[in-house]
């Protein structure tokens, strides 16, 4: 094999599919990321056997051929190249030269044959989204799965298309994040869990242009997403889902509305007397036009008043302030509502169109209020 690329080139597409490198893994072959040049195009692909993830990149085929190189090595090799012309080139022996200006670096590769390559999908079922609102939308959800193993389903997060109806969907046990959308077209009905590693690769490499589609793909094993020049394919997550509706209410006994910026900063402000892995709540009383915001802790305590629009009872409740502030940083509108039931149940933050909600459970604050 023998080809050339820019250095640029090779970067960017190295880049994209080194997310799919295992971390960990038995398999040396894992370690790699694969260099195909072996029909007229060149394409580098990685494969923890969960994730993959598939690219081209333009160069000149000098010479058709395949091989793996070790993926950490070859990675830092192509970043400190000089930005020109890279050449890599391979014989019989899987011994791989890369030559870039007067840079030579001799490294033994392992055979291409024995890659895992991406299990091939059938490819009857898609729907089109743009880069810009899918990038969006697992912004404004990932933050809510949970961060470990002991419930998978809460790992992943659970795609719904209805139609022209698109919901994803995330929770952790202490919160829920609901994002709709309506899509273009309508499409038939199709439920599946995604794991939330695979959403937050994806969020990095997609570029977010509004005017660039992507295509996902489903099968009831895998999804794959489709764009500009990368493929990458994800087993899902198996199971049913929870059943969110039964948590979901439109009743309250107080609405909210308030400016969003001025509660975020209020809230980012008391979190400065609270040492991380502190379980110290932000004690929220409200009243008729004004939101008081009270905070104690070893450290000190902090209280700072918000003006308000207040519909309903007034009501005393605690939260943890980091599912607050995760949930306020990824909504754009300038003012917001919040619902309240009762100090022992959850919240909800969400628009009169429900395109966003957001459901925070409460904290006991019982023994933190002196």
């Amino acid at each position: 094999m023998k080809i050339v690329c820019t250095k640029s080139n090779l970067l960017h597409g190295v880049n994209i599919v080194s997310k799919a490198v295992p971390s960990k893994t038995t398999m040396a072959i894992l370690e790699c990321i694969l260099i195909d040049s072996s029909t007229n195009e060149i394409k580098l692909t990685a494969n923890d056997m969960e994730l993959g993830i598939e690219t081209k990149i333009s160069g000149d085929i000098k010479e058709k051929g395949i091989i793996a190189l070790d993926a950490k090595i070859f990675t830092e090799i192509v970043r400190k190249l000089p930005d020109s012309d890279v050449t890599i080139e391979t014989d019989s022996s899987l011994k791989t030269i890369i030559t870039c200006e007067k840079a030579k670096f001799n490294i033994i590769g392992k055979s291409g044959e024995d890659f895992s390559y991406l299990p091939y999908i059938e490819k009857d079922y898609f729907i089109s989204i743009s880069q810009f609102t899918l990038k969006e939308i697992i912004r404004q959800t990932i933050f809510s799965i949970a961060d470990n193993d002991n419930n998978k389903l809460m790992t992943g997060e659970l795609i719904d298309v209805q139609g022209e109806e698109f919901k994803v969907v995330s929770l952790d046990g202490h919160r829920i994040s609901i994002r709709n959308i309506k899509l273009k077209d309508i499409y038939d009905n199709k439920k599946v869990i995604v794991p939330g590693k695979t959403l937050i690769e994806i969020s990095k490499i997609l570029n977010g242009d509004l005017n660039t589609e992507v295509k996902l793909f489903f099968t009831d094993k895998h999804i794959v997403f489709e764009f500009e020049a990368t493929t990458v394919v994800s087993r899902l997550i198996e199971g049913e889902y929870f059943k969110i509706e039964q948590m979901l209410t439109n009743d309250y006994e107080t609405k909210v509305r308030i400016n969003k910026k001025e509660l975020l900063n209020s809230i980012d402000r008391a979190t400065l007397l609270v040492k991380e892995g502190d379980k110290k709540p932000i004690i929220i009383n409200i009243t008729d036009g004004r939101m008081e915001l009270k905070i104690n802790s070893f450290i000190g305590s902090m209280n700072e008043d918000i003006n308000i629009t207040k519909e309903g009872k007034d009501i005393l409740i605690g939260f943890n302030p980091k599912f607050l502030i995760d949930a306020l940083r990824v909504i754009d509108d300038e003012d917001i509502d919040i619902y309240f039931v009762n100090p022992k149940a959850p919240c909800f933050i969400k628009d009169t169109e429900e395109k966003y909600t957001y459901l925070i459970l409460p904290v006991n604050f019982n023994s933190v209020t002196n």
